[in-house]
Parts: C-alpha cells; structure tokens; sequence
C-alpha cells in the first residue's frame, strides 16, 4: 500500500531529528523576486511580524490522506470522525490551510502569526467528494467535513489538494466535469496522480510520460485546468526523475509530492526540493508501519512542543521573515524579499 511502501523505506529516525530535506532548489514560479547582492543586507522585519515570532523558514507538514470511511478496514483509511477530529485539531491549533499549487509556487497567503498545512488526498476515490441533489458536497465526504470545520472555525480556509487518477471520485464524465469545476471555483484545488497509479520506478521514459500524459489531458477535458503538481503512486521515483517533471505540449509540473514521511521544508530554505517534497502519512498513533515516530500525531505533536521549527507566518505573502539567526538557510533567490528580526 501507498503509505506503507514509504513508511518502509524511511530512514529510522525520530521527529525528533528535525531536520528538513536535502536536494536542489529551482526558482519558484512566481516569486518575482529581482536580483540582490547576496551581500546585501536583509530589511528589518516588520514590527508586528517579530511580535507573533514569524519564522518562514519553519517545516510546513504536508498530511497524505487517503480513503475516508465511516468504518476503516485498510491501514490508509481514516474514518469520517477521524478526519473531522485531526482537522478540528488544525483549526483550534492555529493552522491555516493552503493548496498543493501554492505552496510549490511560493506565494501564499496565511495570517499572521498562523501555520500553513497543505492537505493532500490520494486517488480520488468517491468518499473524497461528491455533491448531492442541491450541489453541495454530500455528507460524510472529505469536502463536506472540512466545509463543515470551516464554518466551526471562523477563518479556518477550506481547501485541499486532490492528487486524481482516471476514475475521478466514481464519477461518470458529465458529473466529474461538474465535480472538479465545483472544486477549483471553490478555492480546492487538483493534481495528477497519474492515470492507472503503476509504480513509475520500473516502467520506461515512454510509460511513465504516458501515464502522467493521459491523466493531464482527462483533467483538462473534464474542467478546463491543468495540475501544477504529481504525487508519484506508492511514492515510487522514476529511473529518471526528468521524465515525471515535464513533457512538452503534454504536462509540466511546479512540484512533486512524495508518499512519506515528515514535515516539508520551506519553500524558501535552500535545501527544499520541488522535485521530492515529502509528506505525513495521516493516522493515529499505531505500532505498525512506524506511526508512533512518523505519522500525523507524532508530528503534529512535536512541532506543538517545538514551535522554533514549525513554519510561522508573517502576515504577507510579499515578503519572508526569519529569525536573524536563521539567514544562511534562506534560498538566494528569495533574498529581496526577505525580512529579519
């Protein structure tokens, strides 16, 4: 299974390690940042920023969700109150949630002071989203639980990414049309995952684009908009990781989501890697599959009891505030709108 497969193949280390992800950075769509001497001094934070102790180059999770049942019977399924609980949790602990697309693109909006979480859900299956008679989301569906902590929760955003494979939601075309237009013009927001969800470690550059390929173009048939990231099946790497990155006239992603195991870097610390950004598997604390150290309670715990590492928004999405202290992990390409206190 999807989660297992990475929990196996995470190294053993603890939360506790909180160390952020290595790999190269490429510039982010969208950061708009001119060119600035790397010797040239950083402008002082605003005042309020330093008041909340902004820290934007704090570890953002990423939660990997998958089936949403009311009686779970698979190690990867949540149950309906399961997911309203680790969301209330998020809402009453001062997280705000953003997409997939905006996080890679490095331009976010999150009030100061606030958490960004990116929560992500896997394989479009039909108890994610889907709308009743009126057109609402239907009850006990993904999207229906966290409308409804939305609205418990006064400022609380409701958006997730959905990473869809062929069979979108269990939908016949017509209703999948009006499914995933219903989600982007509700703020939500969609990905690939690819068309049969293979594991792409062991096909060719040829099946691994076609994969990718079939399912972009669906996505663009059914609601007019491409998908900005991939969330690799099983969290399986190509042989060759440029195939999954882009296609020309077919796909071209800003991002790619892996199936475990932490918290991810901050889209702004030199060492966040676009092209491998993991996630947290979501799940209570159980003894397989190392959930005690590696899912989403242990984690969510230990950024509470250590806030120092946990991603802290500034207020404004134009600019990037850190701790002094903190200045040699800033990624060079963000140095003119960075801010330190």
């Amino acid at each position: 299974e999807e989660g297992d497969a990475a929990q196996r193949a995470a190294p053993k280390a603890s939360p506790a390690a909180g160390a952020v992800e290595a790999g190269a950075t490429t510039p982010a769509a969208g950061s708009g940042s001119p060119s600035v001497s790397p010797s040239a001094p950083i402008a002082a934070a605003a005042p309020a920023a330093a008041a909340v102790k902004a820290n934007e180059l704090g570890q953002i999770p990423v939660l990997m969700y998958h089936r949403i049942v009311k009686k779970p019977d698979r190690s990867l399924d949540r149950s309906v109150k399961e997911l309203y609980d680790e969301l209330t949790r998020l809402a009453k602990g001062g997280y705000q949630p953003i997409t997939a697309a905006e996080f890679v693109s490095g331009r976010f909006n999150v009030p100061a002071g606030k958490y960004p979480v990116v929560l992500t859900f896997d394989d479009s299956s039909p108890d994610q989203f889907a709308l009743d008679a009126q057109g609402n989301p239907a009850p006990d569906t993904a999207v229906a639980v966290i409308q409804q902590v939305a609205s418990e929760n006064p400022g609380f955003r409701p958006t997730a990414t959905f990473f869809l494979v062929d069979d979108i939601f269990g939908m016949e075309d017509a209703q999948a049309s009006a499914g995933l237009k219903w989600l982007l013009q509700h703020g939500y927001d969609v990905g690939n995952h690819t068309k049969s969800h293979p594991n792409l470690s062991g096909l060719s550059e040829k099946k691994v684009q076609d994969e990718i390929g079939a399912l972009e173009e669906r996505v663009v048939q059914l609601s007019g908009a491409n998908t900005a990231t991939l969330a690799y099946p099983f969290g399986a790497v190509p042989s060759k990781e440029k195939w999954a990155r882009k296609q020309d006239g077919r796909y071209s992603f800003q991002g790619i989501f892996l199936a475990g195991w932490r918290p991810s870097a901050s889209p702004f610390d030199e060492e966040f890697d676009r092209w491998n950004i993991p996630r947290v598997r979501s799940e209570g604390k159980i003894k397989e599959n190392d959930c005690t150290k590696f899912c989403s309670t242990a984690w969510l715990e230990h950024l509470d009891k250590n806030p120092a590492e946990r991603y802290t928004s500034d207020g404004d999405p134009n600019t990037v505030t850190f701790p002094k202290t903190a200045e040699d992990r800033l990624a060079k390409e963000y140095r003119a709108r960075a801010r330190t206190y």
